[in-house]
């Protein structure tokens, strides 16, 4: 490695840790049942207030679009909670974990509430991956420390 490069100067500062890495597959076929079962309330609790715009307004273009998108969510949100190592507790909580994108299209972890404080507290940062097909949502997270 080259003194000036990027590695070397990260290393003087500080390494950024992995903190942990999580992933998840999904079947749409199942989040769509759920979906069928319980319609919009199924959504409304594993979807935060961003996301459900989204759903919305894809759902209503192309119902397969919507559960697509439920379940790419879904399995991000899975994901993140493995990567934190606290599964699906307090204060891991489905709606204080949104998947966003930025305006490139990249995916976004986005927290709110105690959940967004706990993270900033370990001074963490988390990157996220989703993609889907007609059956299936994955998606897989790698949560580090901030330098």
């Amino acid at each position: 490695m080259r003194a000036g490069s990027g590695a070397a100067r990260r290393s003087a500062r500080g390494a950024t840790m992995i903190y942990g890495i999580g992933t998840d597959v999904c079947d749409v076929r199942r989040i769509a049942a759920s979906l069928a079962r319980r319609g919009d309330r199924f959504a409304e609790r594993v979807l935060g207030p961003n996301e459900l715009i989204v759903f919305h307004e894809r759902r209503v273009k192309v119902e397969s679009r919507g559960v697509s998108y439920l379940a790419t969510r879904f399995s991000a949100k899975e994901a993140f909670a493995k990567a934190i190592g606290m599964g699906m507790r307090s204060p891991m909580r489905w709606r204080d974990c949104e998947i966003i994108k930025a305006p490139s299209g990249k995916p976004l972890v986005q927290l709110h509430g105690e959940l967004a404080a706990w993270f900033d507290e370990r001074r963490l940062r988390a990157h996220v991956s989703v993609s889907d097909e007609t059956d299936y949502a994955t998606s897989f997270v790698v949560v580090e420390t901030k330098d």
